[in-house]
């Protein structure tokens, strides 16, 4: 079964990163079910982070960067590469060490995007900066490039 991302990449499109939520999210909705369970709120955190982890989608492409989240209701933030005016990673004390941080993608146009914590965040930040250093195939209808 092939993701939404996969989906919908258009014409000479392809990912170039994805990113993927770290070890201790999982690690924090475990332990709300475990320490939390016996009030059934617990039980409620853990599913919708569970939840979460499943339904979100995160990747840069050779075209624009795609944040997929929802189970009934779908919702994306898509910014195409060319209008991403800046990337500004946010990472406490314990995400330096352990690897965890999220992003602040800024547009031209467009609401900041914040994404969630990811593992590796420089690396995702890196991938998104050389895909905007890539040079961009014309357009397949003939029309001029902006």
């Amino acid at each position: 079964m092939s993701t939404y991302i996969e989906k919908s990449l258009g014409a000479n499109e392809r990912i170039i990163a994805r990113a993927r939520f770290h070890w201790l999210y999982l690690v924090k909705a475990w332990l709300a079910l475990l320490i939390l369970g016996w009030i059934l709120i617990g039980i409620w955190i853990f599913a919708a982070m569970m939840i979460r982890r499943a339904t979100t989608e995160i990747a840069v492409t050779s075209h624009r960067f795609v944040e997929k989240t929802g189970l009934f209701n779908l919702r994306t933030n898509e910014i195409s590469l060319h209008n991403i005016e800046g990337v500004r990673l946010e990472q406490s004390f314990l995400g330096q060490i352990f690897g965890y941080g999220h992003l602040r993608i800024e547009g031209t146009g467009v609401d900041a995007v914040v994404i969630p914590d990811i593992a590796d965040p420089v690396a995702f930040r890196a991938a998104i900066e050389t895909a905007k250093d890539l040079p961009q195939p014309p357009p397949a209808n003939g029309a001029k490039p902006n």
